[in-house]
C-alpha cells in the first residue's frame, strides 16, 4: 500500500513532505486500504471536493459513505486515543482532502475517549473551523479549549489561531491574542499583518509592519510578500517599488515567493513595462510566474501579449491545463482559430484535457462562428452527469446570437434529465431580453418565486437577469418591483437597475437611487458611474452628469475609461456643447475609438454643425474606411445645409464600397414561438395578412394625428 501511495504521489507531481510520509506510514493500520483512499489522502485541497454539509456530530460520521470516511471510521475505532500523531496524521489527512466536518467530529472522538490534544492538534481543528462559513464561534471554543489544557503560552498554537481570527474577520481577538503573547517571532507579526489586509485595514498593517522592525524583528519572505499584498489593494505605486528595493537589499530579490508576489502587484497596478523587466530578469521561472503575467495582460485586455508569452513559454515550460485554459480564452478574444486548433490538438495528444479545459474549448469555436466543432465537443461529454458543459455551450450561443439555439439546448438538457440550475436559467432569460419574449421571461420569474430561489445568494444572477428583462421589454415598473423584492443586493444589482433608468430616460431616478446606494453602504465602481452617466445622457441632464463625473474621480477615486469618456461626450453633444465635446477628446488620456467620434458624429447632424462634423468624420473614415453608415450621415449633413457638390461626391464613394453587412431583423413572439422578419420581407408563409394589418395600423395612426 505504501508504495502505490508514493507511487501516485511521483505521477500526481506532489512535493514530498513530512505529512505526506506520515500519512503513508499512518495507511498501514488500515487492513483494506487501497488506492482511492491513498489518492484522496495525498489530494491537493484545490483538487478537493468540499463537503456543504453542516458540523456533523461524531455518531453521523460513517453518514458520508467515501471509502476514506470508512476508514477513518475503522482508525476511530481501532485507535489508541492516547496516539496523538496518529490523530493529527488522519485530521491532517481528512483537512487537506476538504472533509473539515468529519476532522471535527473525528477531533470530538479524539476528546470523548481521552486523546489529550497536543499544540498542532488545536491549528489543524481551527483551520478546518475556518473554512466552514458562520463557525468562528466554534473558533473561541477551541482557543478555550487550549488554554484549559495549557497552550496560552504556546507560540504555535497562538500564531494559527490569530491567522483563524483573521481569516474569519474577527480581527478584535486576533489583536488581543497577538498582545497578549509573551514573545512574538516574526511569523506571529507576519499572521497579524496579514490578518489586518485581509480585513481592508491595510493602513493599520503599514502601520503593525513598522513597529515590527523597530522593535528588532526582521521581516522573512512570507513577510514581504504579505506587505506587498497591501501596496497592490492601495494601489500604491511607490511603495511597491521601494518595497521591492528593500527586498534586493535584505537579499529576497531573487527567492521566487517575493519575485512572484511583486510581479503580481506590479500587474495589479498597470505597471506592465515593470513587470516584464522583473519577469526578464527571474532566473528559474515557474508556471505560477508565467501565468500571472499572462493573466495579467489578459485581464488588461491585450489578448496578443498572452499569445506571445505562451509561445515564449513553450521554449522553457510543458504548459499546464490552467495555462492552455488562460491561452485558448485570449485567442477566443482575438479570433485566432488556426492556432486555438494547434492547441487543442496539443492537449489532445499530451492528455491534459479536463472538464474546465474542455469547456474553454467549445466557448472558442463557438466564438469563432465554428458552432459545428463547439457541438461535437459536446457530444464528447454531454452525456457526463454533469451540467457544466450545457451551460458553456448556452451561453457561447447566446454571445454569438444564437438565441433560439441557446433556448432548444436548454430543452434538450432538460430531456436528458438535468435540474434547471441558476446559471442554465439566466442564461435562458438572457436569450429571452434579447428575443423580447417578455413572456416566457416571466415564466422563469414565476419558477424563481415558486422555488423560493430568491432566498438563494446563488439566486442573485438570475434575479439581475430578470430585472434587465423587464426594463429592456418596457416595463420599468416590474423592473423596479423586481429589483426591491431581492433578498441580496450587490453593486451589480444596483447598478443594472440605474442602467434599467438610462433606457428609459428616467436620469433624475438614477441618481436618487445611488443616493440610496451610498445610504446602504454599498460602494459605487465604474460600471456604476457609467450607468448614471449614461442616465443623465439619454436625459439631457448636463448639469448633474458633468456633476457625477467630476465625484467620481475625486470623491472615489475612480479613474474614467474610454466608456466613461463616450458618455460624457454625448452629453454635452446632445446639449449643443460639441466645441466642449471636441476639447474633451483632445484632453483624454485615453486613446478615443469609433464608438466616442460616432457620438460627436450623430450629435453634429442634429445640431447641423457641419464644419465640426466633417472633422469628425475623416476620423470615422480612417478608423472604419468601409462603414457606409458615416459616409451616409456626413452626405445627409452637408445636403441638409446646401453643399450640394460635397454630397454628391459621398455618395459617389458610398457606391463604391462594397457593402455586405447582415440585415437588421424583427423578432415576434407568438405562442410560444418567434417570427422573423428584414426589411421588404415577403418570405413569411402569411405575408398578404401581415402586410393588410400593418396597412389598417398605419390608417388607424393616421386617423389619431388628424384627431
Amino acid at each position: 500500500m505504501s508504495l502505490h501511495a508514493k507511487h501516485l504521489q511521483k505521477a500526481e507531481n506532489f512535493p514530498p513532505s513530512l505529512f505526506s510520509s506520515s500519512t503513508i506510514t499512518t495507511l498501514r493500520g488500515f487492513p483494506s486500504a487501497n488506492p482511492l483512499t491513498a489518492r484522496i489522502l495525498l489530494l491537493p485541497r484545490s483538487h478537493s471536493p468540499t463537503s456543504p454539509l453542516s458540523l456533523l456530530p461524531s455518531h453521523h460520521l460513517t453518514t458520508q459513505t467515501s471509502p476514506l470516511s470508512t476508514h477513518c471510521h475503522q482508525f476511530r475505532n481501532r485507535s489508541d486515543f492516547t496516539n496523538v500523531f496518529q490523530w493529527n496524521s488522519i485530521l491532517k489527512a481528512r483537512i487537506d482532502a476538504g472533509f473539515f466536518e468529519c476532522a471535527l467530529s473525528l477531533f470530538s472522538s479524539m476528546l470523548a475517549g481521552g486523546g489529550r490534544p497536543d499544540h498542532f492538534t488545536f491549528p489543524l481543528v481551527a483551520r478546518a473551523v475556518s473554512a466552514l462559513p458562520g463557525r468562528s464561534g466554534l473558533t473561541k471554543e477551541i482557543h478555550s479549549l487550549g488554554i484549559r489544557l495549557g497552550f496560552s503560552g504556546d507560540g504555535y498554537f497562538c500564531n494559527s489561531l490569530i491567522g483563524v481570527y483573521g481569516r474569519c474577520n474577527d480581527i478584535d481577538y486576533a489583536r488581543n491574542m497577538f498582545d497578549e503573547m509573551r514573545e512574538r517571532d516574526v511569523v506571529s507579526w507576519t499572521t497579524m499583518i496579514s490578518g489586518y489586509i485581509q480585513s481592508g485595514d491595510v493602513l493599520e498593517s503599514f502601520r503593525l509592519f513598522h513597529e515590527m522592525r523597530t522593535s528588532g524583528i526582521e521581516p522573512n519572505s512570507v513577510t514581504l510578500a504579505v506587505v506587498i499584498r497591501a501596496f497592490k489593494a492601495e494601489q500604491i505605486v511607490d511603495g511597491g517599488r521601494q518595497l521591492h528595493g528593500f527586498a534586493i537589499k535584505r537579499g529576497y530579490g531573487g527567492q521566487e515567493l517575493v519575485q512572484n508576489s511583486i510581479l503580481t502587484a506590479y500587474s495589479k497596478m498597470d505597471c506592465f513595462e515593470e513587470a516584464e523587466k522583473l519577469f526578464n530578469f527571474m532566473e528559474e521561472r515557474s508556471f505560477v510566474s508565467w501565468n500571472i503575467l499572462m493573466l495579467a495582460y489578459f485581464s488588461a485586455g491585450d489578448f496578443f501579449k498572452v499569445v506571445e508569452f505562451f509561445q515564449r513559454m513553450m521554449a522553457e515550460l510543458y504548459p499546464s491545463p490552467e495555462t492552455l485554459t488562460l491561452v485558448i480564452s485570449a485567442l477566443s478574444k482575438c479570433s485566432e482559430p488556426r492556432m486555438g486548433q494547434q492547441i487543442h490538438c496539443y492537449a489532445v495528444k499530451c492528455g491534459q484535457i479536463d472538464m474546465v479545459l474542455q469547456a474553454s474549448f467549445m466557448d472558442f469555436y463557438a466564438q469563432c462562428a465554428d458552432l459545428a466543432s463547439s457541438f461535437s465537443l459536446l457530444e464528447e461529454v454531454g452525456k457526463l452527469n454533469s451540467s457544466t458543459p450545457w451551460m458553456v455551450m448556452m451561453w457561447a450561443l447566446v454571445q454569438s446570437g444564437q438565441f433560439i439555439q441557446a433556448i432548444s439546448l436548454f430543452q434538450k438538457m432538460q430531456n436528458l434529465g438535468f435540474e434547471p440550475k441558476v446559471d442554465a436559467l439566466s442564461c435562458l432569460v438572457t436569450a429571452y431580453t434579447h428575443l423580447g419574449a417578455l413572456l416566457l421571461g416571466k415564466v422563469i420569474h414565476g419558477y424563481l418565486v415558486r422555488h423560493q430561489l430568491s432566498a438563494e445568494s446563488e439566486a442573485e444572477r438570475l434575479e439581475t437577469s430578470i430585472l434587465n428583462m423587464y426594463a429592456k421589454c418596457g416595463n420599468i415598473t416590474c423592473a423596479r418591483r423586481c429589483f426591491d423584492n431581492m433578498v441580496y443586493r450587490d453593486i451589480v444589482s444596483w447598478s443594472s437597475m440605474m442602467e434599467s433608468y438610462a433606457i428609459h430616460g428616467m436620469g433624475l431616478e438614477a441618481i436618487k437611487l445611488f443616493h440610496q446606494m451610498q445610504e446602504a453602504g454599498v460602494s459605487p465602481n465604474s460600471i456604476t458611474f457609467l450607468s448614471l452617466l449614461s442616465s443623465c445622457s439619454h436625459s439631457g441632464l448636463l448639469y448633474e452628469g458633468c456633476q457625477v463625473f467630476t465625484s467620481m474621480t475625486e470623491n472615489f477615486g475612480i479613474k474614467a475609461d474610454l466608456s466613461h469618456y463616450t458618455c460624457m461626450v454625448d452629453l454635452l453633444a446632445r446639449a449643443g456643447k460639441l466645441t466642449e465635446a471636441l476639447n474633451l477628446i483632445h484632453s483624454m488620456d485615453v486613446k478615443p475609438d469609433w464608438r466616442i467620434w460616432g457620438a460627436l458624429l450623430a450629435s453634429c447632424r442634429v445640431h447641423g454643425n457641419i464644419n465640426i462634423g466633417e472633422c469628425v468624420a475623416q476620423r470615422m473614415f480612417e478608423l472604419e474606411p468601409d462603414n457606409v453608415g458615416y459616409h451616409i450621415i456626413l452626405s445627409n449633413m452637408q445636403a441638409g445645409g446646401y453643399q450640394w457638390a460635397k454630397a454628391e461626391r459621398i455618395w459617389k464613394n458610398i457606391k463604391e464600397i462594397e457593402f455586405k453587412g447582415r440585415p437588421g431583423c424583427s423578432c415576434i413572439e407568438e405562442k410560444g414561438g418567434f417570427s422573423f422578419f428584414v426589411a421588404a420581407d415577403y418570405s413569411h408563409q402569411r405575408a398578404e395578412d401581415i402586410y393588410e394589418t400593418l396597412k389598417y395600423l398605419g390608417r388607424n395612426v393616421q386617423d389619431i394625428k388628424c384627431l
